[in-house]
Order: structure tokens, then sequence, then C-alpha cells
């Protein structure tokens, strides 16, 4: 578990005061949400879809905080919104991160059926 500050510094985010909030789960699929009060959804666009067009749905469900290139803030007065450059990017570095955080060894398991 991690502290929106802290996420915000990983990431490098340029957003203002943020609300006080644990988060325990990363969202990247608007229909995978299960813990909404924990989820930190990064609204990651690509050739067919864009993250963003999500948040509305997710803020319903009780989403309040989103990793974003663009500042959303005016519009969910209550949500966090971490505004990056690139979300892909910042969900890169936060992993990179989270497992720098430990010294367990990581294996590779490969083969033909892409186990």
């Amino acid at each position: 578990m991690y502290t929106i500050q802290q996420i915000a510094a990983v990431v490098h985010s340029h957003s203002g005061t943020l609300q006080p909030a644990h988060i325990e789960h990363l969202l990247i699929d608007s229909r995978r949400l299960v813990f909404s009060a924990t989820s930190l959804f990064f609204a990651l666009k690509t050739q067919r879809n864009d993250g963003a067009l999500y948040i509305d749905e997710l803020y319903a469900r009780g989403v309040r905080n989103f990793v974003v290139s663009s500042d959303l803030s005016a519009q969910f007065v209550d949500a966090n919104f971490l505004v990056v450059e690139d979300p892909l990017r910042a969900l890169q570095h936060l992993a990179a991160w989270h497992r720098s955080r430990f010294t367990i060894p990581v294996i590779g398991i490969t083969g033909s059926n892409g186990k």
C-alpha cells in the first residue's frame, strides 16, 4: 500500500494539492474494478481507445484517484488527478520503483505456447 503523495512523487506528477488516499490496486481496465476506494486508474491511450473516456463511469462507481495526461480536477473536485506526460510511462516508472524495493529473484518462463 502506498499513499497518493508517494505515487505522485514516483511518477513525477505535476498536480496541485492532493486529497489523502491509500492506494492498494492499480487499474487499467474499467471493467476490472473491484475496490474503488483504494484503486488508482491509469487512463492509457491506445490506437483503439482512450482511458480518459472511462473516468466519468469510474468516478460514479467510487474511484477518486486517476493518472491522466490532462488535468480534469475542475470537473471532479474531490478526486485526485496525477497529471503526467504519458500515463503508460508513469505506470512503468511506478512498477520499476515498486520492484526495486524488494530483493527477491525474478524468473522468466519461456516456451513456444506463450506461457
